[in-house]
């Protein structure tokens, strides 16, 4: 008889695998932009990335959420955030990574792309400190409108060296950024802001007085932050340190309790006779920190696509080795149905995400149709790839049944996480809107229809979609109560195409098959009887 005390069944740690060299579709997603195949960089993210060192990290810091310290012992105010060494493990590679700021001054082939794969990687082990990377990296093409704050800031910014030492700017070897735009009465609607920005008579000098609801990372170096000033709503950069070495004036008042997240620091933030510096035009407050905007959604897609990407491996590799009625889980028909859409939700998010990123690049060297192709896509990727995170994790997590309902499976933290993206820089609604407004430079639906155009008589049901979308935009009477279905569909045919053109021909079949060719409901494992689920669910890992 079966000793009833012995641990069997179970499987082992996930450890040893190289998130990067191990990941087909993300290969298959770089490879049309970008010969990136054995990159040293990318490869060594992976490697530590999918270690045991690694992985340990990312419980405790989520376990041991930061903590606020707004006075010192003898009564200072010190508006400080503690947070776990794991935190700092985390941020430190991330930044030695080159993950915030280095592409934008970087002389490499393909920065963009390539860090955009690092970041996926490296999300893939804890995603909470991933915020000021993406605030850090979203900063710089914002700094671009003055030309004097870029030459201080972006060289700081770029450096790989994580200094946590509370100093002026100067005299660190490195710096991170945040973003203050919320306020209680305004949310998203950033033109309702009260904060006040009063000239103080010195250069582009202001003084800041109200509040922030929501400030993203309160613990770095410096902010981009929106007030009202004499002429309207306009953008300033708010170090924590003034050249002088004094502190500014910037009153942590708490930390959010949230849902997910909770290795990150989010704060209620005021401002008294803040000091900032005028970022951009007087009155072009949006319009200055849009840049900001746009490069951190593209960071919610690609962390979105990491975290599909995390829960499909432990779903995948818990089936692997879990015995269930007679044989393998991964092993049975309907749970290989399964995994094979939720590999398809994750190669489709991973390929559109690495597009966009590719998209940055091209931008940068001036390339007028990525300019559009970006404008359309990145509120579509946004819409639709960080929607159906949740219900992608949820589908994995279940996978591991009651074992993955346990924390120290890690699924409960990627589960908390999956909805954060689709709220960050614009909820559904907005980007849905935003693509509303996209449409109505004909250059950006010039640019969706060249994309998903490139894919043009390969499959005549991703060709039907794509007349089903145009006969769409041609009624517009109910145009924002349509918008997100229309957004959804958009998405879906980008990534069909994507995967068309670059992916196995059972993935794009089974995608194009399941996502446009039937009344598809959105549920995961009921993908057509003839699928070829072997190949699929083999290009996992």
């Amino acid at each position: 008889m079966a000793d009833p005390f012995a641990v069997t069944n179970q499987a082992p740690p996930l450890r040893g695998v190289n998130f990067f060299t191990q990941d087909q579709a993300l290969g298959d997603a770089l490879r049309p932009h970008a010969d990136l195949k054995g990159d040293p960089g990318l490869t060594g993210i992976g490697e530590l990335a999918g270690s045991q060192e690694a992985l340990s990290q990312a419980l405790p810091a989520n376990q041991n959420p930061p903590v606020l310290k707004t006075h010192d012992r003898y009564g200072n105010r010190i508006d400080e955030v503690e947070f776990h060494p794991s935190w700092h493990w985390l941020v430190e590679k991330a930044v030695g990574f080159g993950l915030q700021a280095a592409p934008w001054t970087s002389d490499r082939p393909s920065p963009h792309l390539t860090r955009a794969a690092g970041f996926y990687l490296w999300s893939q082990v804890e995603p909470g400190h991933g915020c000021p990377i993406s605030m850090t990296y979203a900063a710089v093409p914002a700094l671009r409108a003055s030309e004097d704050l870029a030459k201080d800031w972006i060289p700081r910014l770029a450096a790989t060296q994580y200094d946590v030492r509370r100093l002026p700017a100067s005299a660190k070897t490195g710096v991170l950024a945040g973003m203050g735009m919320t306020e209680k009465q305004g949310g998203s609607d950033v033109r309702a802001n009260l904060t006040t920005a009063t000239p103080s008579g010195t250069g582009n000098e202001y003084l800041l007085t109200g509040h922030k609801w929501f400030c993203s990372a309160p613990q770095v170096d410096v902010f981009l932050v929106l007030a009202q000033a004499p002429e309207g709503l306009s953008c300033f950069v708010v170090p924590r340190v003034l050249a002088d070495g004094n502190r500014n004036t910037f009153a942590l008042q708490r930390l959010k309790d949230k849902l997910g997240n909770r290795s990150n620091a989010s704060s209620e933030v005021e401002f008294y006779g803040t000091v900032g510096y005028r970022l951009g035009d007087e009155g072009a407050g949006v319009r200055t920190i849009i840049e900001m905007v746009a490069a951190t959604r593209l960071d919610c897609v690609l962390g979105s696509a990491a975290l599909m990407r995390r829960a499909l491996v432990e779903a995948s590799w818990h089936t692997s080795y879990r015995s269930a009625f007679g044989g393998l889980l991964r092993d049975k028909p309907a749970m290989r149905n399964v995994l094979a859409d939720l590999a398809l939700e994750s190669e489709a998010a991973t390929a559109l995400a690495m597009r966009l990123a590719a998209a940055v690049d091209a931008s940068e060297q001036g390339d007028e149709q990525a300019k559009a192709f970006r404008r359309i896509a990145l509120p579509l990727a946004k819409f639709w790839v960080c929607k159906r995170t949740p219900m992608t994790v949820a589908e994995a997590l279940e996978c591991l049944g009651g074992n993955g309902f346990v924390e120290e499976s890690g699924l409960p933290l990627l589960f908390r996480e999956s909805p954060l993206n689709s709220i960050w820089e614009g909820s559904g609604n907005v980007n849905a809107l935003d693509v509303l407004r996209a449409l109505r430079r004909p250059e950006s639906l010039d640019a969706w229809l060249t994309e998903v155009g490139a894919a043009r008589g390969a499959d005549p049901r991703l060709d039907a979609a794509v007349i089903d979308v145009l006969e769409a935009l041609s009624d517009v009477s109910e145009a924002e109560a349509g918008a997100r279905r229309l957004a959804a569909r958009m998405a879906v045919c980008l990534q069909a195409s994507l995967l068309v053109r670059y992916s196995t021909p059972e993935v794009a079949d089974a995608f194009v098959a399941s996502r446009l060719a039937n009344d598809w409901g959105g549920v995961f494992g009921t993908l057509p009887r003839t699928t070829p689920f072997g190949p699929i669910v083999d290009r996992i890992f």
